[in-house]
């Protein structure tokens, strides 16, 4: 039993550097709050079907749901809709899982409640998508071309560069203790895309809030009716006081 436990000890402190230098990776950009924006919603929505879902399965959503989001069946059929799909049927991407395996390395995960799984210590799912989404860069050294600072060695390339154009990360690099260390200082631009880099981020902001809503459709009525629940039992512990108190005043 020792032996186990040394031996898990010393495995997880292996773990340890790399663990932290994920961790410590490039600082996560606040992602905009778009879940009650019907229009940034509705061109999330049709940003995801058009570049992600051909990869990226969200099989938990139905296309028909986007009805909460102000869209309505037959805008839906007319511009989400694949020829073969149905209103009511789920996100499946239309990709192969053995071809993407084979020209990835891995299945593309589903998308469909990736805004809160992706959570963690540099901020929230959003932030951690906003700023992955924004932080591709061009590798030949990659089987695909790209790279990402957010998520090194990622699998996935940039199906957004048209949007964005093409960008290098520029370092700042310095000698600390006989070791060669790089900060991040900003982005050169190589070639342009179609968007500018404010219409881009406002893209990204858009598609983000859209992962985000899909993660938990509910979400904004949940809070709403929350906010009634405490005003209620903020005036019952009230009126519940002043009728204790009235109860008790003869007996005191």
């Amino acid at each position: 039993m020792k032996k186990l436990l040394l031996s898990f000890a010393l495995a997880l402190a292996a773990l340890a550097p790399a663990v932290h230098a994920a961790e410590d990776g490039i600082h996560w950009d606040k992602a905009p709050n778009m879940t009650n924006d019907m229009p940034a919603l509705q061109d999330g929505a049709r940003i995801f079907v058009n570049y992600c879902l051909s990869c990226h399965s969200a099989a938990y959503m139905r296309f028909n749901r986007l009805k909460d989001i102000g869209l309505t069946d037959q805008q839906v059929k007319d511009n989400l809709l694949f020829t073969t799909d149905k209103v009511g049927d789920t996100m499946k991407s239309a990709i192969d899982p053995k071809q993407a395996k084979d020209w990835f390395g891995a299945n593309p995960p589903d998308l469909t409640l990736v805004a809160r799984s992706r959570a963690g210590h540099g901020g929230s799912g959003p932030d951690y998508l906003y700023t992955f989404l924004r932080t591709f860069y061009r590798d030949p050294a990659k089987a695909t071309g790209w790279n990402n600072l957010t998520f090194p060695n990622v699998g996935m390339p940039n199906v957004l560069w048209q949007l964005q154009g093409e960008r290098e990360p520029v370092f700042e690099v310095s000698q600390e203790h006989g070791h060669e260390t790089k900060v991040f200082k900003g982005w050169k631009q190589v070639t342009p895309g179609t968007m500018t880099p404010v219409q881009f981020d406002q893209a990204v902001a858009h598609l983000v809030g859209y992962l985000q809503w899909m993660s938990e459709p509910a979400q904004n009525a949940r809070v709403r009716v929350g906010v009634w629940v405490m005003l209620f039992l903020l005036m019952f512990t009230v009126f519940a006081w002043r009728l204790n108190a009235a109860y008790w005043k003869d007996v005191r």
